[in-house]
This record gives C-alpha cells, structure tokens and sequence, in this order.
C-alpha cells in the first residue's frame, strides 16, 4: 500500500450523529460501513452493487487503504448487551422485566424485543432514550480510540449558512472572519468529547434551572460538501437524511422505523377486531342519541326514559343478531313512537282562514224595485 500524502483539515470534522448511528445500526455481515479520516463522508458497500464498481473500489481500498475505517459490526453480543443493560437499568416492573428477559434469550430477540416494547408506550420511551444514550457513547468511543478530531454537527449552535462555510472552506488557511470565528468555536467543542464526561454524563448539581416554555424548532439540516471524494466511491456515498434519533430503527430487518412500524400493523397481533368495533360504533351511535334528548325541550321525565329504555334495548338485540332482518324497522321508526309529536307552526294566514271558515257568509237580497205611477184603469 503506498503512502499518499492527504490534505490536512484546519478544524475538526463536522460529522453528523443520526447518520452515524444508523450505520452503527445496520452494519452486519452483508453490509459494510465505512468512514473517511480526511472529510467524514460515510461509504456504504452491500450486495447490491455490481461486481465491476466493487473492484474499482478496492483498488481504491488497496491505494488509500489508511484512508477508510471499517465502522464495526452490530454483533449478536452487542445486541445482547444494549437489550439487557435496557431491562437491567431502566425497567422497573417485576413481570415486565421478566418477560423481557425470557424475550432476549430467544431466537429472533431483537425483533421480539421491539415488538413487546412497541406495545407498551411507556417502555418505548425510556428505550428510546436509553438507546440514543448508548449508541452516542459507543460511537465517541470508536472515534476517539481511532483519533479523529470532530463534532456532531446536531451539537452546534451555529447557522445553516456557517456550517456550510465551514465545510466549504476545510482545507484553506485563509478564511473569512466569520469563519474564523467558528473554527475556534467547534475546536473548543471537539475538546469536550475528549473528556471523562463525554463517557460518563451526569446530571448537573445544584438549584434546578427555572422551567422555560421549550420552543420546538425545526432541526436544520446542512448540505453536504465534500471536495476529495474519489470517482471510485462516488456509487458508494451514503447520505441518508436522519432528522431525528427515532428514525433510527433497532432492528436487524427493517431499515427505518416506518417500515417496522408498518410490520406490527399488519401482523395478526395488533389486527382491530371488526366485531367489537362494531359494537363500539354503535354504542357510540346510542349515547349520541341519549345525549340529543336534553335538547328536546317538549319531552317530559317519562318520555325521556321510554327512549332511552328502548334505544338501549334495540341496540342491545341489534348487536347480538349483527344482521338487521329485512322487515324490521330502523331504529328511528321504533324510537318516533315514543317521541311526542311536535307542535306545527301556524303558518301565516292561516288563522284568517280559520275565521272566514267559521264566519257564515251573509245572505245578499235583491230589493224589489217598484214602479213609478199607479195602476191603470
């Protein structure tokens, strides 16, 4: 293997946590990790590629070979060790732990360790927590034992633009002011991650800080710059956009949490039973009714009761035959009987009518006219 000489990077690399931790993750023995030591891109090589691209990389491998670090496999022991440090530290229940543990002993106990975590919510958030925990100090582990000054760019409280000046301008010694400002930032940063509390956080002592409303921003997500990547690794570049720890999946058959959530709905475990859905809807139907009788304002103590008695009844007999019978009235027509019959609003001119109906129409006679003159003789 010759020696290349590489540029050198005027600040630590800006590397990016969530896509870190997913290459953790996933690799195994079918897929393989790895990370440059110049810029901080991360390679991905499985058995997808075709066989022409993998020996142009390794012979990119067998020349720059100090370049690349393999990202260490996720191995049935390092499996083992995150599930039972879980059950161990953060697991409180005497049976829950108990079954998660019987859980882990299993054949497929990574999968079946999601699964009983992902039905019960409260275990899935402290997982959550716990493994983040975890993965964050294994991976700072790795980059120290391998000497590599860095950052976790979800750690910087610098601006989308800054960062990407930053990575833009890497190799150059001559910089902007701004730039320079930041380089010491993120050097004075990369310092903490080579201390004992990077391994080891523990809670701040003292008075607790005065409770803040948190305002959710949305996580910034920078472009990535990368200026010496070889044409040999260009087809294996892997840059996934991880906003988010959650994203990032445990398990050794889903790539990505939606898939894995996609697979506990549709397994015959979580399946809504239609029957009682069924009935729920139409209990639901039943109290809405119930809940419509305060409105009626005509409707006395007694006649209240009747309904609701043979609403109830209607939809009790209703449930357990599960198919309405052709000839048997809606449950409209059964409860109208018991409804009392509202009063209709007299129209306009109606009561004229009423009048005129009830008045006898006066008899007109004709007057007999009498003629002028007396009688002849």
């Amino acid at each position: 293997m010759a020696k290349t000489t590489y540029p050198e990077a005027k600040n630590p690399l800006i590397l990016r946590f969530h896509r870190l931790m997913d290459a953790f993750a996933k690799s195994d023995d079918e897929r393989d990790f790895y990370l440059d030591r110049i810029e901080g891109f991360l390679l991905f090589i499985d058995q997808d590629k075709s066989q022409e691209e993998l020996d142009i990389l390794e012979k990119e491998f067998e020349e720059h070979g100090g370049r690349y670090l393999l990202i260490p496999k996720m191995t049935f022991y390092e499996s083992k060790k995150f599930m039972e440090g879980f059950v161990n530290e953060k697991v409180y229940d005497i049976d829950t732990k108990e079954k998660l543990l019987d859980i882990i002993q299993t054949k497929e106990a990574r999968e079946n360790f999601l699964e009983f975590i992902y039905d019960h919510l409260t275990e899935l958030e402290k997982w959550q927590q716990f493994y983040v925990e975890r993965s964050r100090i294994r991976i700072i582990e790795w980059l120290r034992r391998h000497q590599i000054k860095f950052v976790f760019e979800e750690d910087l409280d610098l601006t989308k633009n800054l960062i990407e000046k930053l990575k833009k301008h890497l190799f150059d010694s001559k910089v902007p002011r701004d730039v320079s400002t930041a380089r010491e930032a993120i050097v004075a940063k990369s310092i903490v991650y080579y201390s004992n509390e990077a391994l080891n956080p523990r809670p701040k002592r003292g008075r607790p800080p005065k409770q803040v409303v948190k305002v959710e921003l949305e996580p910034q997500v920078t472009v990535d710059i990368y200026t010496t990547v070889p044409s040999s690794a260009h087809h294996f570049l892997y840059s996934p956009e991880i906003t988010s720890a959650t994203e990032v999946t445990f398990s050794s058959r889903y790539d990505t949490e939606a898939e894995l959530l996609a697979s506990l709905r549709g397994s015959a475990r979580v399946k809504v039973d239609e029957k009682l859905q069924a009935l729920s809807e139409r209990l639901e139907s039943l109290r809405h009714i119930s809940s419509r009788l305060a409105d009626l304002k005509e409707m006395g103590p007694e006649g209240e009761e009747k309904f609701i008695r043979g609403a109830v009844t209607f939809g009790k007999e209703e449930v357990k035959e599960e198919v309405e019978e052709k000839g048997k009235k809606g449950i409209m027509e059964v409860v109208k009987g018991f409804l009392p019959k509202k009063r209709e609003k007299a129209k306009p001119g109606s009561k004229e009518k009423e009048a005129e109906k009830k008045v006898r129409p006066t008899k007109i006679v004709t007057p007999i006219k009498r003629k002028k003159g007396g009688k002849k003789s």
